[in-house]
């Protein structure tokens, strides 16, 4: 079902791109680029998860907080995903959703300033910060 729901979704935006001019199938592949990384935050949430804690005690730097991996939303300079791995009490972190991240320059552009902040929605205009909760890892992901 899931595969179908995918190739449904595929099927759409290959059609608009077929039907829209090159400067808007630019927006277009951006859109789609993003929700395929989304999928993919989705889906690797929970092995990524086991990898860090996995990396991190390694190294003796484990935790014995809950942990769980998020999609990182920016806002800012452009419009970008990754994810984030949130650490802190088992409560606090099911209440995460997201880690918003918000971009400025400061002294002119002599230094680059993201602030990242744990969030209880997916959506970046509508939400709350969740108090206690930090960030223990920042995933790229290449596109």
């Amino acid at each position: 079902m899931k595969k179908r729901i995918i190739a449904g979704l595929l099927l759409v935006c290959v059609s608009f791109f077929a039907a829209v001019p090159v400067t808007q199938a630019s927006i277009f592949g951006d859109i789609l680029k993003v929700g395929a990384v989304g999928i993919l935050i989705d889906k690797f949430s929970k092995p990524l998860n086991n990898f860090i804690n996995t990396l991190m005690a390694k190294h003796g730097a484990g935790t014995d907080y809950a942990t769980k991996v998020v999609p990182i939303l920016t806002v800012g300079s452009g419009s970008y995903i990754g994810a984030a791995q949130v650490t802190g009490p088992q409560e606090l972190v099911d209440q995460t959703e997201a880690v918003l991240q918000l971009e400025g320059n400061f002294n002119g552009n002599q230094f680059r300033v993201k602030g990242l902040i744990p969030i209880d929605s997916k959506n970046p205009t509508n939400f709350s910060r969740v108090q206690g909760v930090g960030i223990s890892a920042i995933i790229d992901i290449r596109i």
